[in-house]
């Protein structure tokens, strides 16, 4: 056993080392073979075919559902104004009252001088006689629901157009921001929308959608008559609003998820977002052809749900494209995001 270990085993260590060694010298001078077999064909260039993803096209029912993070606001005062040149002849009723819209707050009371009439006796005498100025009086209404506080007094001269009232609704409503896709994708927005307020009530449903500019100094938001989204043209933030019912108590301040639903495909056809240009009605899409050259070809568009774009003309199912934008960044995968054991 002794002379195995220190004559046996060392051998044998040299004699695999040495033909690490050969092995190694093969490899780096050119001394292997070809996968053919033939020694004297050389060695083989290092190769490899890169192939650019592909996606086939697929049906699905796709949902075009939008989710913003919203606040509660207190709906603001709406104003009253006066709609005849005169002084405040009267008020209706008192301040602080609560009046429904279309109720009569005051009344504007409008003084117009005549002319004087004139007579003439049998003996040419003139007679100048005044008349009464003409008196025309109109009432201003409440243009909402709510609270009412004046802000003129009695016989103070107004002019047409002059605040002469708030009304204060005291009412509420869910108002988040739309970014530019989300403002393509609410064209033809719903009027009402889903909303959950954290620690709050039960999910409900807010009435009186609209999406516009962020609202005006009198507490409307400007807005489409149909209600669609209006792009801003002074750089000032696109919004939803909708109305929070009276039976639901909120505070001003909380935070919502306001979930909008704009439509609904079944059976459509789809790809990835990635593999289309554009996502509004029109798009091109890269077809991959039997001799697997991609070829460009217009599509048009339907819904889309942030992942899924359903296309309404311009492929089949079953057609192959390429599953990324040729030329489009691809955002890098993040190998230690898909564990979560990891990090």
């Amino acid at each position: 056993m002794g002379v195995t270990r220190r004559i046996v085993f060392p051998a044998l260590r040299i004699v695999i080392w040495a033909v690490i060694a050969v092995a190694l010298l093969q490899l780096a001078f050119g001394g292997g073979t070809t996968p053919t077999g033939d020694p004297d064909a050389g060695p083989e260039e290092p190769s490899a075919v890169f192939e650019e993803p592909q996606v086939e096209v697929t049906t699905a029912t796709i949902t075009n559902q939008v989710t913003l993070a919203a606040t509660i606001v207190a709906d603001g005062a709406v104003t009253a104004r006066a709609n005849l040149d005169g002084t405040i002849n009267y008020f209706e009723v008192d301040e602080g009252a609560v009046v429904t819209e279309g109720d009569r707050l005051l009344v504007i009371r409008q003084e117009t001088p005549r002319d004087p009439v004139e007579s003439t006796d049998d003996e040419g005498n003139v007679t100048v006689t005044p008349r009464s100025p003409e008196v025309t009086t109109t009432v201003v209404r409440a243009p909402a629901s709510g609270v009412v506080r004046f802000s003129v007094l009695e016989d103070q001269a107004v002019s047409i157009g002059d605040a002469v009232a708030t009304v204060t609704p005291g009412t509420f409503s869910v108002l988040g921001s739309l970014t530019p896709e989300q403002q393509y994708r609410l064209i033809s927005a719903p009027a009402e929308g889903q909303v959950e307020v954290p620690g709050g009530p039960a999910p409900f449903t807010c009435t009186g959608l609209t999406t516009g500019v962020a609202a005006s100094a009198d507490g409307a938001p400007d807005q489409q008559p149909d209600g669609g989204a209006q792009a801003p043209t002074d750089g000032s933030t696109v919004q939803a609003r909708c109305s929070v019912p009276a039976e639901v108590t909120v505070f001003p301040g909380l935070t919502a998820s306001l979930v909008i639903t704009s439509g609904e495909a079944a059976d459509a056809l789809v790809l990835p977002v990635t593999a289309v240009q554009g996502l509004f009605e029109t798009g091109v899409v890269w077809v991959v052809g039997p001799d697997g050259e991609p070829e460009e070809r217009p599509v048009t568009l339907g819904l889309t749900d942030g992942e899924l774009v359903q296309i309404v003309d311009g492929v089949a199912a079953g057609d192959l494209v390429l599953e990324f934008v040729p030329g489009a960044e691809i955002e890098p995968i993040d190998p230690y995001a898909m564990d979560p054991a990891v990090g």
